[in-house]
């Protein structure tokens, strides 16, 4: 017994075996208490942890990896609430385990509608008036002072001053650039988008009108969004640095403006680095901007001659604005007139005007005006030079050199008044406070473009006449012409500006008839829609209609005909340009588009793009599809080889639209190869054979001739003067006598390729004894749009154009269902394919041809 018990008694003995039976029967009634009336008991219900236990504790036996020692998360916060069990370095430290939302925000927007200097409700007034309404586009080369310009006239119309004021550090300093909004024309002070606003000016007599202006992008590489915007306007305001004179961009603007007709003002800028920099005399200013102004008009006098003197640009006539953006100071002659109009009551404004430009001389003795210059001691000075540059000249002296005091009582007598710290600031800055309240606001502006540029009511029939592919004698084309705010809903739309975030973009056009209200359903019609092939037409619904203000976008319940509008919710059909048409129009007429636009360039520059990981593909082929629509110019195409191919104008406009890709539209790191620029197809000699194809039924038969146009004919298709729309006669008349054509050949002539302005012919060489020439007019139309497209894609290395492609010959046949290529037999191809490039033989002539070729230029 001893040994059973320890010292202190507790019990150390081996316990008795309890019999077989027993154990059994034991096991059993507890596996029976277990499976069935604990599980039926104690269901779980989601409350266990709240209901209290009156019974008292059960007997049942519960194993150990069946017990809950703590509650479920379940069962904690709910059973919509997800949890995730995961390995402690699944997630590395430096990502939030829930983070933050991604808002991105590429452009620079207003938090709210800023202050402005007239009432907002006027101005959706004005609206109502098209022959108050003006829309102007600000072009130029780069850094000629477009974006400054619109700068002046933001100031002068939005209560901004004293924000600007609070600015400190480097911010201080910078040139507000209100028309910049994007990332890269901020960091790199260059304008690469297209920005409008819609602002209310004054003129000389205090009349207000509603200004449509569009800030474009000087860079040459920008050219394509000058040009979708000088489709929305009705003029051109040329900026030109007085110093640097006309370059590049600005020829090339200046010939699109005269061979589109679109009425050009011009504003002379940066005229004070005349005194600051060069520091000329006031003699050699006068003769540096003469020859500026006839420089421009000896570019128009080339472009079309004889049509120099109508489009002439002279300051007697209004039509040239000497400014200093920088300054904030702008003036005409006939402004600058009227400042002394009033102080001196007998002069008469419209007549001194007149007086001040060119070779007119003032006798200061006399007090005359003369033709001729005065010679010895009475020398008489130029007029301009006498009553303008020598006043300004003294401005700008005096404030720069004189004494706070000094400086003061001279500009009492003039009647500018400034604080007393302003006297105090850098000298730049006191000059520009000086100045702007010598000059005063830019009414010289607004004179110069309601009397130089139409209004939308006075240029909607020419709009029409150039841009419509409908007939003008219909109830749409009359309700176009009068700018009818109650007719058909037709709008133009040439731009597509992105969301902040770049996930959606609003449509940029203008309204032509009807008034664009929020919640219209409308037809989409795109550059393809014709009426014989509907398939590039979608039905869409305003989403929202707003006014453009760069930075801002005033909502609105309507935009009547003759304004510009930014609509929401139509974008997902439009790739580059669109015209919106109401789902019917009145007595089932026909819808007819507006014609896509003519850029001055084309894309030359080509990349390859691919993602680094293969899975984000279809990530890449969005974003893709999102920087065909924002840029207008840009072209992209997957190769044969699969290669997805980005063509643009230039390197810089590459970098920005990769730049986008990357980060604005695809958010992702893509692989890019070198650039190349492609080849331009053309023909050196006559084809040695007569290419043929025969359809597949061997009833119809096809055959052309390539051979090379006349020196001279390609510029001047190019150039516009000679036009397929002018008719048949007056092209056959032109060629007839300027390159000594046959009569009947010039008279055969069917199409310019692969545009209005291309420089390759189609004619048709038949004769009436050998081709039925009625059936031949039936499939007229279908060998024109084939045409087109080979010369358009070219078939040897699949390029954009066969440049200086000459004339092709018919021969009999009855339906065109074939294919051909230069200098070699084509393969018959299937009905619907004109012009594949696969069917081309390589000759050892076509191979020579690719490797020689320029790039990038036209042989």
């Amino acid at each position: 017994m001893d040994d059973l018990y320890d010292e202190f008694g507790n019990f150390i003995g081996e316990e008795a075996d309890a019999s077989e039976e027993e154990s059994e029967h034991g096991v059993d009634a507890g596996q029976y208490v277990y499976d069935e009336e604990f599980e039926a008991a104690h269901e779980p219900t989601g409350q266990e942890l709240m209901e209290l236990d009156d019974e008292g504790p059960s007997n049942a036996v519960v194993l150990h990896e069946d017990k809950q020692y703590y509650p479920t998360a379940q069962q904690v916060y709910g059973a919509d609430v997800e949890t995730l069990v995961q390995e402690e370095d699944a997630q590395p430290l430096t990502q939030p385990i829930i983070a933050p939302p991604d808002i991105k925000k590429f452009t620079i927007e207003e938090d709210d509608l800023p202050p402005v200097f007239f009432d907002r409700g006027f101005m959706a007034d004005l609206m109502n008036y098209p022959d108050q309404i003006r829309n102007v586009a600000l072009a130029g080369h780069l850094h000629h002072g477009k974006t400054s310009f619109m700068d002046m006239l933001v100031m002068e119309t939005h209560d901004i001053g004293e924000r600007l004021e609070k600015r400190s550090g480097k911010k201080r300093d910078e040139q507000l650039r209100y028309t910049d909004v994007h990332v890269l024309e901020r960091e790199r002070g260059v304008s690469v988008k297209a920005a409008p606003m819609s602002l209310v000016l004054q003129s000389t007599k205090g009349k207000s009108h509603l200004f449509n202006i569009i800030d474009t992008p000087g860079h040459v590489n920008f050219v394509d969004e000058v040009a979708a915007s000088l489709r929305l306007v009705d003029g051109v305001a040329l900026v030109v640095d007085v110093v640097e004179g006309v370059q590049v961009n600005t020829e090339q603007i200046i010939k699109h403006a005269v061979l589109e007709d679109i009425p050009m003002t011009l504003i002379v800028n940066k005229v004070d680095r005349l005194i600051l920099e060069l520091r000329l005399p006031p003699t050699d200013a006068y003769f540096k901007l003469k020859h500026c102004i006839e420089e421009i008009n000896t570019i128009i006098e080339n472009t079309i001659p004889g049509a120099g003197e109508k489009r002439r640009l002279s300051p007697e006539k209004g039509n040239v604005l000497f400014a200093c953006s920088e300054m904030g100071w702008c003036f005409t002659l006939q402004s600058f007139a009227k400042m002394y109009a009033d102080n001196f009551p007998g002069v008469i404004m419209d007549e001194f005007a007149k007086r001040l430009w060119g070779d007119v001389y003032f006798n200061p003795k006399k007090r005359t005006f003369s033709r001729k210059p005065l010679q010895g001691e009475n020398r008489a000075k130029r007029s301009f030079i006498s009553f303008i540059l020598e006043p300004i000249y003294k401005v700008f002296s005096l404030s720069i050199s004189q004494s706070p005091e000094d400086l003061k009582a001279t500009l009492a007598s003039l009647d500018i008044v400034l604080k007393p710290s302003q006297y105090k600031t850098d000298a730049k800055v006191l000059l520009k406070l000086v100045c702007e309240q010598f000059f005063g606001p830019s009414t010289g502006f607004v004179d110069m473009v309601v009397q130089h540029i139409p209004s939308p009511l006075e240029a909607a029939q020419k709009q029409l006449e150039r841009y419509y592919t409908g007939p003008l004698d219909t109830k749409v084309a009359e309700s176009m012409k009068a700018c009818d705010q109650d007719g058909p809903l037709v709008i133009n739309i040439t731009k597509l500006f992105n969301a902040t975030d770049g996930k959606s973009f609003s449509s940029f056009g203008r309204v032509m008839s009807g008034t664009a209200r929020p919640g219209m359903q409308v037809r989409v019609l795109g550059e393809g829609y014709s009426i014989d092939d509907e398939e590039d037409m979608t039905m869409a619904t305003i989403s929202g209609v707003h006014i453009a203000e760069t930075r801002y976008n005033i909502p609105t319940d309507g935009i009547p005909a003759g304004n510009w509008a930014l609509l929401g919710g139509i974008d997902n059909s439009i790739v580059k340009s669109a015209t919106v048409m109401p789902p019917k129009l009145e007595d089932d007429e026909e819808a007819y588009i507006f014609k896509p636009i003519t850029h001055f360039t084309e894309s030359v520059l080509k990349v390859a793009v691919e993602p680094i990981n293969p899975s984000e593909l279809p990530k890449m082929l969005d974003g893709l599809r999102k920087i065909n629509k924002s840029y207008p110019l840009i072209t992209t195409k997957v190769e044969e080889s699969g290669e997805h191919i980005i063509l643009g104008t230039g390197e810089l406009y590459m970098d920005c639209v990769l730049h986008d890709l990357r980060r604005l539209y695809a958010d992702m790191e893509i692989k890019v190869s070198d650039p190349v620029t492609r080849f331009c197809e053309t023909v050196d000699e006559m084809s040695a054979t007569k290419c043929y194809a025969i359809t597949p039924n061997k009833k119809n038969k096809i055959t052309m001739v390539a051979e090379p146009l006349d020196d001279g004919i390609p510029e001047d298709i190019e150039a516009g003067h000679v036009k397929m729309r002018d008719g048949t006669r007056k092209v056959a008349k032109f060629f007839e006598e300027k390159y000594g054509w046959d009569l009947l050949a010039a008279r055969s002539i069917w199409a310019f390729g692969p545009d209005e302005l291309g420089p390759n012919i189609l004619q048709d060489d038949t004769l009436p004894s050998e081709v039925d020439k009625s059936l031949l007019k039936t499939v007229r139309e279908t060998i024109r749009q084939g045409f087109s497209w080979a010369a358009r894609e070219g078939p040897l290395c699949e390029e954009r154009k066969l440049v200086h492609l000459s004339l092709l010959y018919l021969l009999p046949f009855r339906l065109l269902h074939s294919a051909f290529c230069m200098d070699c037999i084509a393969r018959t191809r299937p009905p619907s394919i004109l012009f594949p490039s696969d069917t081309c033989t390589p000759h050892a002539r076509h191979t020579t041809q690719r490797v020689s070729a320029r790039p990038a230029e036209r042989i």
